[in-house]
């Protein structure tokens, strides 16, 4: 699916721990792999799970439980109450990321210009468009 299994992980604790849908997943990404992936990177990882995660979501509601390692993993399904038909274009939250994309390289744009003069990059970690990160997100033991 052009995922690794460590992405797969991450986007996980994230969907179903924390509860992150497509906007705050890019925001806690943003800043779990920053200097690691530009935010557009960041932002078509998010927009491509997040298809596939809503193209794939009825056939849960069908298979049979089995057995993972993780916190998230499915168990019987009686008590899945959650949402399994998605529109798989996420037309609000896309194009929300799209301007949070814009925003951040506006900022950057904004504070870059003193890098021809030789003066050290200032980098915004918390500008607007970030918000905040997902308490314990960071951790990969959170949620074992």
């Amino acid at each position: 699916m052009g995922m690794t299994y460590e992405e797969l992980s991450v986007y996980g604790r994230l969907r179903k721990i924390f509860r992150c849908g497509p906007v705050s997943m890019f925001q806690n990404l943003c800043h779990k792999w920053y200097g690691k992936f530009a935010p557009s990177e960041v932002a078509e990882k998010v927009k491509h799970f997040f298809k596939y995660y809503s193209i794939n979501r009825h056939k849960m509601t069908v298979l049979t439980p089995s057995y993972h390692a993780e916190s998230y993993s499915p168990e019987d399904n009686r008590f899945d109450l959650r949402q399994f038909l998605y529109n798989s274009r996420w037309p609000y939250q896309f194009r929300k990321i799209d301007e949070l994309v814009q925003e951040i390289n506006a900022e950057k744009e904004a504070v870059s210009p003193g890098l021809d003069r030789g003066q050290p990059e200032i980098t915004l970690v918390h500008g607007s468009g970030l918000g905040v990160i997902a308490a314990g997100s960071s951790n990969p033991r959170v949620g074992l």
